[in-house]
């Protein structure tokens, strides 16, 4: 063959279109959710979801949703990845359509659930096949297309859902999935080709269980100890007993004549370098996104709809700068690409440090550009130096991967900026509450929310419990921004040290085994 020849698919552009759709019902639905539960609390509105019932309607999709992508990524390539598409579209639908006219938040729990076992089967399968039918030559143009995907629907998911809620019933924020999904389905069976791994070998069936129960158990742990505090033993069994499964499988793996992951891998730099910068990046941003959605709608007033636009810079820098890495990866590197977002977004994150309750709105929603064009390069060449480790093959290892540790990471960053977060909240409105009576003081000492809460029913005294309690919120986002900064900054050490320079910036091949002993068993 020869080296100016394209190998991808005659339709590769039209095919990543109907991946596109696809991923974007997904990270809308991640993000959609968070402006309707103040709607699924009314009783008479919605499902009078108490505080704990909102928390698992969120949680019950993200453990499932984390649990399963690694599995289901190796068994798309096993099985074939088209089929495991069409099969996740139509249980995402399906559980879109429960959720919509869930009768109770039992129920809807449940769908969300199964929601996640759709989205799980979706989002690996993705990026497999965009390595599949792409040549290597255009491949990172196509991932940056990809993740501008994933950076957009997180953006605009609370934008349409306070718009849909401003109109329609909550369930609407579900039902929009369906005519989604249903085109999509068409599009996959119409236009994507089938692909699996041509020599599968056995299936790892006790490496796929344990991968599942670890990975449940420690994302368990890590959201359950950011709700309701690390100071319970169950939190710690959950954790310390997730990361004893997952070292039983890392044992096992090595054993193992037919591994589910070979995890030799992770002492191949160029995988194992991209798939950490990943964690930490997500650890970062998702704890910023967080305090951020309470800044804006408690302290600054803004609704659900208002608070959605405001983070349409973030969206807009990821549809500028997304697609062009690839360009900027070819001309400069990956490592050069890489440590410019890393750069970008620490410093976005680490001026949070100095936003107050008064701080003009269009600094904020500057800073939110800011991080947005600095993830949009960081992504790209991190996925294109995963997804180049590999065989194409091999392909849904690396996506599942990839978007397990993202996710993981993501709940984890919550979790723990969350706690970190609530601890400063309380210590600093302490004084205070301290004269209030016994349900004011609790409910104020608890959350913003709280707070909020309480003053209504304070009377004169409301308004000052208010200033306290934006006070002390602004000081606790401070820590929690001041800690992702850092964390983001250690990508750039790692990016520094690990991924490759302008010289392996644009592999046209995938390294052969031979080349990677650590390879060999994967190829």
């Amino acid at each position: 063959m020869e080296p100016h020849e394209n190998t991808g698919h005659p339709r590769r552009w039209a095919i990543l279109g109907v991946l596109v759709i696809s991923l974007l019902v997904v990270v809308l639905d991640n993000t959609i959710l968070n402006v309707a539960l103040r709607t699924l609390a009314d009783p008479v509105h919605g499902l009078g979801a108490s505080q704990g019932e909102l928390e698992w309607s969120i949680n019950s999709y993200t453990l499932v949703f984390a649990g399963l992508l690694f599995t289901f990524g190796v068994l798309g390539d096993r099985s074939g990845r088209k089929r495991f598409l069409v099969i996740g579209l139509v249980l995402f639908g399906l559980a879109s359509l429960l959720s919509a006219y869930a009768q109770n938040p039992g129920q809807l729990i449940a769908a969300r659930a199964l929601m996640g076992v759709g989205g799980a089967a979706i989002m690996p399968v993705t990026l497999s096949i965009i390595s599949n039918v792409f040549d290597p030559r255009e491949r990172g143009r196509a991932i940056g297309v990809w993740a501008g995907a994933v950076g957009l629907g997180v953006a605009i998911g609370p934008v349409l859902g306070g718009a849909l809620l401003e109109h329609y019933w909550w369930g609407s924020v579900f039902l929009i999935n369906v005519p989604v999904v249903a085109l999509g389905v068409v599009l996959v069976a119409t236009l994507v080709p089938e692909s699996r791994d041509p020599n599968p070998g056995r299936v790892d069936l006790l490496g796929v269980v344990l991968s599942v129960v670890g990975l449940v158990a420690l994302t368990y742990g890590i959201i359950d100890g950011g709700e309701h505090g690390f100071d319970r033993p169950l939190v710690w069994a959950s954790i310390v007993g997730g990361l004893a499964v997952l070292a039983f499988f890392v044992t096992h793996e090595l054993r193992s004549d037919h591994p589910s992951l070979d995890v030799r891998l992770f002492r191949v730099p160029r995988f194992a370098a991209p798939v950490t910068l990943i964690g930490l990046v997500f650890f970062a941003a998702m704890g910023v996104m967080f305090f951020n959605a309470f800044y804006l709608q408690l302290v600054r007033g803004y609704s659900p709809l208002e608070t959605g636009l405001l983070f349409l810079p973030f969206a807009g820098a990821q549809l500028i700068f997304a697609p062009r890495s690839a360009a900027m990866v070819r001309r400069f590197g990956g490592r050069a690409v890489a440590v410019t977002g890393l750069l970008l977004t620490t410093v976005a994150l680490g001026a949070f440090v100095l936003v107050q309750a008064d701080t003009p709105i269009w600094m904020v929603t500057v800073l939110t550009f800011i991080q947005g064009a600095g993830m949009a390069n960081i992504m790209p060449p991190a996925t294109e130096s995963i997804m180049s480790a590999l065989p194409r093959e091999k392909a849904g290892v690396g996506s599942a991967v990839s978007n397990t540790v993202r996710q993981v990471a993501g709940a984890l960053g919550v979790a723990i900026l969350g706690s970190v977060l609530s601890a400063v909240y309380r210590d600093d409105i302490a004084p205070a509450v301290a004269a209030l009576p016994a349900a004011a003081r609790d409910a104020a000492s608890e959350s913003i929310s709280g707070a909020y809460a309480a003053a209504g029913r304070l009377g004169p005294a409301g308004p000052a419990l208010i200033g306290s309690a934006n006070d002390a919120f602004v000081t606790a986002m401070h820590w929690a921004a001041g800690i992702s900064a850092v964390v983001a900054a250690l990508g750039i050490l790692v990016a520094l040290r690990w991924l490759p320079g302008p010289t392996a910036a644009t592999p046209t091949t995938p390294a052969p085994a031979a080349a990677e002993p650590e390879l060999a068993g994967t190829a």
